[in-house]
């Protein structure tokens, strides 16, 4: 299977797959399953010292090439010189100036985990390196995403002389321009989509930019900035800044603010990340960081096992938790503090707060679905508005109405004449140029993305416009188009053949996530021994299933899990066909493996 790019998304291409229908059992919800084509013979071939399970799931994922697939199973990047990079020697030359000169330096971050780690990252590069430096993250509330005039006015009374933003200012052509007016020279990393125009700073560091010949353009915010803190690393190795300066600091130490970073902004496993990932993972389970060794005892996660999986959905979220109800900083200040009692007080804080976050999505989730239902959830856009709506929260609720509904969703908190929101959207529609074209007719004072989630601000006399124009959009676009949530199923197995060595091989396709995904198994006509509910609203499936055409030697009983699928509890046939991932499960110091279903269906004859 090749890969196509939509936007700023590396999505599967399923031209050629087998594509099956399938009910989940939800009034909301029908899933397509869609099945791998299997790799050509010819090109097993070429691969014959690799399992042939492994090349299909490479196959699946676009990992094609010989060069690729060896690169993907060492865990190296192909290329990784970050000065391909446009505008990277710009940056090295100015902030080196700077830091000769005794300049004052800000670098000016976002709220979510990935400009937290990213402006940690720099800050702690650029103090190594003997900068005056400071950090600045805006509040989500009070100012919103990205550079702000204000924020640029502070900065230059307080005396800063060289902005330098990480996640941000890709489409802050007015900001840049009004900094440069005070008096400030700007550095820009930003990972987003590049507008229709480049901000006029001193470098502007995006490998999104059409005269960018960088080979990998998937890099996260934090991925950028590390590119940035090579290149002064890498330089400063060969011609030293001051002589008498030793620089206690190498690139290695920084990839576990990558790895954080990466996972946590949904940045495609693959190629480069991969990389990066894989080897930040080896400094999170030997955590140096106070702040990072109390966050993961607070969360109960044991040393050695933590998992790109682990940063998505138990750090990663506590990271986010900050910036979404309280200030990014105290996100920040757990990862930059030395003192260990600070950092155990600030994990239970980001953890409480984690918490708090939970317990109202949950809420403003019933809102939305009100607002929908009241106007009609028939539409091919849905856009829901209110007071009740917190701006950090605004794009989970999003993310979960596209669960729900599989149609583009945007929130907006509502605010007294501006109002902020945040979009999610589904592969056939890319909603940042959905919002692009809304710009153009001047309904939105500013906005920026991928094609999948966006953020933006809007004036509220024109909320009614907006939505009348994205939904004339989403019409234009999606009539027509059969709109299903869809299952990428990597490979068809037998049940029976499954065991430890297969869960052995699976970890050379570690660490999964966006863009690699934990590999997707289906088994037909598995027969159900047991079905019950389970979790504290019987929201879940406990399910006990076994393959009887493994023959009576190897029909094994295996343990299932099934989330948020209770509802099939009295409706399940005896023989079904499951869409699930392999998991091992620890209990007591028991070893297990387990299925993690996904969905499943009545058996097929």
């Amino acid at each position: 299977m090749s890969y196509f790019v939509r936007g700023d998304a590396t999505l599967p291409d399923y031209r050629g797959s087998a594509i099956i229908p399938c009910m989940t059992g939800s009034a909301t919800q029908q899933k397509q399953w869609i099945v791998q084509p299997q790799a050509p013979d010819s090109h097993l071939a070429r691969f014959s010292h690799v399992s042939p399970l492994i090349v299909q799931l490479l196959w699946s994922r676009g990992v094609q090439a010989p060069d690729e697939v060896e690169a993907f199973l060492a865990g190296v990047a192909r290329v990784d010189n970050p000065f391909r990079i446009a505008g990277m020697n710009e940056a090295v030359e100015r902030i080196r100036r700077a830091i000769r000169n005794g300049e004052r330096i800000a670098v000016y971050g976002d709220f979510d985990a990935d400009g937290v780690t990213a402006t940690a990252l720099m800050v702690q590069t650029l103090s190594a390196l003997g900068a005056f430096v400071r950090p600045y993250i805006p509040h989500r509330v009070d100012e919103g995403y990205g550079l702000n005039n204000s924020a640029l006015s502070e900065l230059a009374r307080e005396g800063q002389q060289l902005i330098i933003t990480v996640d941000c200012g890709i489409r802050a052509v007015d900001e840049v321009a009004f900094a440069n007016r005070l008096g400030l020279d700007v550095i820009v990393t930003d990972h987003h989509s590049v507008g229709a125009e480049l901000p006029p700073a001193l470098a502007v560091i995006n490998p999104k930019r059409a005269d960018c010949d960088y080979l990998f353009k998937g890099l996260a915010g934090v991925g950028l900035a590390f590119k940035l803190a090579q290149g002064l690393l890498r330089t400063q190795q060969k011609s030293p800044i001051r002589r008498d300066l030793t620089v206690d600091l190498d690139e290695a130490d920084l990839l576990d603010l990558v790895a954080l970073g990466t996972v946590a902004d949904l940045a495609p496993l693959l190629d480069e990340n991969r990389a990066l990932v894989q080897r930040g993972l080896e400094r999170i389970n030997q955590p140096q960081r106070p702040g990072l060794q109390a966050l993961i005892a607070k969360t109960g996660l044991s040393l050695g096992q933590i998992t790109a999986t682990s940063i998505g959905f138990v750090l990663g979220p506590r990271l986010n938790a900050a910036g979404r109800l309280e200030s990014a900083m105290l996100a920040y200040e757990l990862l930059q503090t030395d003192d260990v009692f600070k950092a155990a007080s600030l994990a239970t804080e980001l953890d409480h707060l984690n918490a708090r976050r939970q317990q109202l999505t949950a809420q403003s989730v019933e809102i939305a679905q009100a607002q929908i239902a009241a106007d009609g959830a028939d539409g091919y856009l849905y856009m829901v508005a209110g007071n009740e709506f917190l701006s950090g929260i605004v794009g989970l609720v999003a993310g979960r109405l596209v669960e729900q509904y599989y149609r583009p969703s945007l929130v907006v908190e509502l605010g007294e004449r501006q109002s902020r929101g945040s979009a999610r959207s589904i592969a056939e529609f890319d909603i940042t140029k959905a919002l692009d074209r809304c710009a153009a007719a001047g309904l939105l004072v500013r906005h920026g993305g991928h094609a999948a989630a966006a953020g933006f601000t809007v004036e509220n006399r024109k909320l009614p416009a907006l939505k009348t124009t994205l939904q004339e959009i989403a019409a234009e676009q999606l009539s027509g188009k059969n709109l299903q949530p869809s299952l990428a199923i990597d490979a068809e197995i037998a049940l029976g053949d499954v065991d430890w060595a297969t869960w052995g091989l699976l970890q050379q396709m570690e660490p999964t996530g966006y863009a690699n995904p934990q590999p997707l198994f289906l088994s037909r006509r598995l027969q159900v021994r047991d079905a019950r509910k389970v979790g504290s609203d019987g929201a879940h499936l406990k399910l006990v299933v076994s393959d009887p055409e493994a023959g009576p030697r190897r029909e094994v009983a295996w343990d299932a899990i099934a989330f948020r699928q209770g509802h099939w509890y009295g409706k399940l046939p005896r023989v079904v066909d499951l869409a699930y991932k392999l998991e091992e499960n620890n209990w007591n110091g028991n070893r297990r493996l387990q299925l993690v279903v996904e969905d499943l269906r009545p058996a097929e004859r």
